[in-house]
């Protein structure tokens, strides 16, 4: 029910949960409640006129079903030059989480065929230089002796990679050393659709949806609720503003968040910051090009670079259609969403957060330097980037588009000082009463073991109660995914032999 269909909320009104944000995290949260909870009354406010807009919209993320199988990032190299890999098993089998919830969904009729979110794409690493393959073979050995990444294949023939993605070598120095990696079970994944099949089927199952509503002010009653001011939106809205009392809040709403949380006044979430990155990238929709990629293929940052400069050359499935696309280019803009107030990085500032987001900049003058070059960069130095992947692109074959803002987590370490986080974090009142999410990458992927975390930390008791649930759901849920039982229905949502198909598990 959009806000168009449904009544204006009154002053009067009370409900047990308030999704503040239309996006994949809200989502994900409403289904696991509708089948933990199918009694309780929940409504979703999205600020924009439909839902996934923001982060979960395809363009404004890279579509990545991070599992580890190509991102270089989570096995570091340690400094008797052992790969370590405990990272890595942690997103592998969070991903392995969020695909088994996705697998009930489907298997129950609430999610429709899987093609139409998620494909099976390869995922694979490519480097080049002597020094960049010595590393690739020596993760590679490291990796594939754990059960998760078995299937992972290395080559240093070019005549090979050629086999896996001909983009990556047709016309390359011979004389130049280049290595890969592939997992053929890598996926892409269409967050904006799976946002909307979760939004509409709690739609269908009673869950009431405010579109152009945007929650303004959040307090605490004196009976433990929270009363959220609510803005409507819309041009011919019959009452600008109502308000709600909800028993439980999530803050579902990417960068627009941490504001919401301040708002609220948890102590919780003080001396929380946010730095926003914007991002481009570079996508093209040739046929002959995409006939010639099929694999999201990610490189290695420059020594220095954040984790998020990662660059990939990467196969991208959107409503149907088959495109690549090439980056992320790094900019900066002080707006917390893409379609925010630009303002929004000042409005953030505190007392209590000013000494974290100062010192995690002088921590961080790698970050600020990649920034001032991505900024300076001109078109031409940018491209040199994609022929580094791709020695034969030409700029008439792509065109640039703008993602969305990644509001990187600014917080105090165990001593006090601010320390810029690359990751997502729960932040949640101490009576569990309202939680929210930050952060950025790996972002959708662990949706849904980040929603169960916040579960279990708002709901302990009823969490008790749940986990049979939750287990007969995700069959891995609190143990290894190779080892849990009852896995072979996944092929539902895992089988498949190409791109267009669905992606299988590592």
């Amino acid at each position: 029910m959009s806000s168009r269909a449904s009544n204006p909320a009154s002053s009067a009104d009370q409900i047990d949960v308030a999704l503040i944000g239309g996006g994949i995290m809200s989502a994900t949260l409403g289904a696991l409640l509708k089948v933990l909870e199918p009694s309780w009354t929940v409504r979703i406010y999205e600020r924009l006129d439909a839902v996934a807009q923001e982060s979960s919209n395809p363009w404004n993320n890279a579509g990545t079903g991070h599992a580890a199988l190509c991102e270089l990032n989570y096995t570091p190299e340690k400094a008797d030059g052992s790969i370590d890999i405990t990272k890595a098993v942690k997103i592998n089998e969070q991903f392995e989480v969020s695909r088994e919830f996705w697998h009930h969904l489907l298997t129950t009729g609430a999610l429709p065929q899987p093609a139409s979110f998620i494909s099976r794409t390869p995922h694979m690493t490519f480097v080049r230089g002597a020094e960049n393959v010595d590393y690739l073979r020596r993760r590679f050995e490291t990796l594939r002796q754990h059960p998760l990444f078995s299937e992972l294949e290395f080559s240093d023939d070019p005549a090979v990679i050629a086999e896996w993605a001909p983009l990556l070598v047709a016309e390359r120095d011979g004389d130049e050393p280049v290595a890969a990696t592939r997992a053929t079970s890598g996926t892409d994944v269409d967050f904006g659709a799976l946002t909307q099949q979760l939004v509409d089927y709690l739609v269908s199952q009673g869950t009431q949806l405010f579109l152009e509503h945007e929650v303004k002010n959040l307090k605490k009653t004196k009976d433990g609720r929270w009363r959220l001011t609510v803005k409507d939106r819309s041009w011919n809205a019959p009452k600008r503003r109502s308000t709600v009392e909800a028993r439980f809040v999530f803050v579902g709403a990417g960068g627009g968040a941490l504001p919401l949380l301040q708002a609220a006044g948890i102590p919780e979430a003080k001396g929380y910051g946010g730095f926003p990155i914007s991002g481009e990238f570079l996508r093209t929709d040739s046929p002959e090009l995409v006939a010639q990629h099929q694999a999201k293929v990610y490189g290695k940052a420059d020594v220095g670079s954040p984790p998020m400069s990662v660059p990939h050359l990467d196969t991208r499935v959107v409503e149907g259609k088959t495109y690549l696309m090439f980056g992320p280019y790094a900019g900066f803009s002080p707006k917390y969403l893409k379609k925010g107030k630009y303002l929004g990085l000042f409005t953030s500032l505190r007392l209590h957060n000013l000494g974290s987001m100062v010192g995690a900049g002088l921590k961080n003058l790698d970050l600020t330097q990649y920034l001032v070059g991505q900024l300076l960069a001109s078109p031409e130095t940018k491209f040199t980037a994609l022929q580094g992947f791709m020695p034969t692109a030409h700029p008439k074959d792509w065109e640039t588009i703008t993602a969305g803002q990644r509001v990187q987590v600014i917080k105090k370490d165990k001593d006090g000082k601010g320390v810029l986080e690359f990751g997502t974090e729960v932040i949640a009142a101490g009576d569990g009463s309202i939680a929210g999410l930050l952060g950025a990458s790996p972002g959708a992927s662990t949706a849904v073991p980040a929603m169960i975390d916040l579960l279990e930390r708002c709901f302990p008791a009823r969490f008790t109660k749940w986990r049979p649930e939750l287990a007969t759901m995700i069959p891995s849920l609190g143990q290894a995914p190779w080892e849990a039982e009852e896995l072979e229905g996944l092929d539902q949502l895992t089988g498949g032999a190409d791109v267009d198909a669905v992606g299988s598990r590592a």
